[in-house]
């Protein structure tokens, strides 16, 4: 099997020993097997709760990236590393020239609700990038259909961080991975189906295995080695106890607001019961 050499231009590497829920080669595989076929018509919430078809963006290119809106760090970085990728491709091409969707399949997290904070949070306002949230019942096929392998952990879930590109008929075109997506991996590709570029020379799938990023991996280039991030669970023992906190401080203002109340009833009792 080969693959698209423009996919290393943003790919990270990993050790699959560091990632043990997902297995590498049978994830890139996977990722791979499904460029070239035609994605199925789901129909999806946006951020607004309204129904969405994938059809309806269709007529242009379209890059899809799958996230879950409770990740502390990877989601949010690729995804700001994206917004900076489209950034560029908006100024190269346009902005109506091709459409990017960000997917959560965290559900039912990955709320329309969710997503729209998670927009709002990362300041992501541009016209033709939209939030969507798929039924749970549809997670599956959906993923499947993209290629895109995830899997539950005691942290949030491991995945492959990729952002899959459709053409304008809606068949996948390529798959870019990798945590921080440089622009040029993401315009080149928009630019051959935008002009019809010839595709790029081919690399066979074992080249490409020791350079994809699984999450919670990093690589460590003093040692020369894939460890994993420690520092995300950290990251989010202390996002767990700051809600704790926050929960606390709730409750308690809820309380002494509570108290307040029934010592103000007591007092007015007292005084209705008082001769006159």
């Amino acid at each position: 099997m080969v693959l698209p050499a423009a996919a290393l231009a943003v790919s990270i590497p990993a050790e699959s020993s560091a990632s043990p829920g997902l297995d590498q080669k049978a994830t890139l595989r996977a990722s791979q097997a499904v460029v070239g076929n035609t994605v199925s018509d789901f129909t999806l919430l946006d951020r607004e709760g309204r129904p969405v078809r994938l059809s309806q963006f269709r007529g242009k290119p379209l890059l899809v990236s799958f996230i879950y809106t409770g990740c502390f760090q990877v989601c949010p970085l690729t995804t700001r590393s994206l917004q900076s990728a489209v950034e560029v491709g908006r100024k190269a091409f346009g902005t109506r020239q091709f459409n990017v969707v960000s997917i959560g399949f965290n559900q039912p997290a990955d709320s329309p609700q969710a997503l729209k904070a998670f927009a709002l949070q990362h300041r992501i306002d541009q016209p033709n990038w939209e939030f969507l949230s798929p039924h749970a019942s549809i997670v599956e096929p959906l993923t499947r259909e993209f290629g895109f392998s995830f899997v539950a952990t005691p942290a949030g879930f491991d995945h492959v961080l990729q952002v899959t590109l459709l053409d304008a008929q809606g068949r996948i075109y390529r798959q870019i991975y990798g945590e921080a997506l440089m622009a040029d991996a993401l315009d080149e590709p928009l630019k051959q189906l935008l002009t019809n570029a010839p595709v790029p020379e081919q690399i066979s799938l074992d080249d490409l295995v020791d350079r994809v990023r699984i999450l919670c991996t990093v690589y460590d280039p003093v040692t020369g080695t894939y460890q994993l991030k420690y520092g995300l669970f950290i990251e989010i023992a202390g996002g767990v106890t700051f809600a704790l906190a926050m929960l606390w401080f709730f409750l308690a203002e809820w309380r002494a607001k509570r108290r307040a109340r029934r010592a103000g009833t007591k007092k007015q009792l007292r005084q209705d019961e008082a001769p006159a």
